[in-house]
């Protein structure tokens, strides 16, 4: 079976420019979530560059379940990025109002700093995981 850590790869770069794109139309909710899901599709494409597969959706788990040292900060950040998973999304996901009210642009940049921090992490260590082979 083909390695496809390059095909998560690319879909988490997309995801990335999505968020930025909804950011910039205002919609911060989706901003956030299309954030955590690039996070979570580069993640996943590390691990397969790793030969290991990965399941679910939280992102600090995801990188704290790697077969390398990851710095704590990003764990940390990761976490901010595993609470746009399912409030962004769902009507009850806050107490009350639509998620759209709930996220603004101090959020959508903040998801997107994080999230592209991550995929910078992931992109250097599967450029290594490469070296390495040869």
């Amino acid at each position: 079976m083909p390695n496809r850590a390059k095909d998560w790869f690319s879909q988490a770069e997309r995801d990335l420019k999505q968020a930025v794109d909804s950011k910039k139309a205002g919609r911060h909710e989706w901003a956030c979530f299309a954030a955590q899901q690039s996070a979570e599709k580069a993640l996943k494409a590390l691990h397969l560059s790793c030969h290991q597969e990965a399941w679910g959706h939280v992102v600090a788990r995801l990188l704290s379940e790697l077969p390398l040292s990851v710095p704590n900060d990003l764990i940390e950040k990761a976490k901010v990025l595993d609470n746009f998973y399912v409030p962004t999304r769902y009507p009850n996901g806050h107490p009350e109002g639509a998620p759209f009210e709930h996220y603004g642009t101090i959020q959508s940049a903040e998801a997107i700093k994080y999230a592209g921090e991550i995929l910078e992490f992931v992109r250097s260590q599967m450029a290594g995981s490469q070296n390495r082979r040869r």
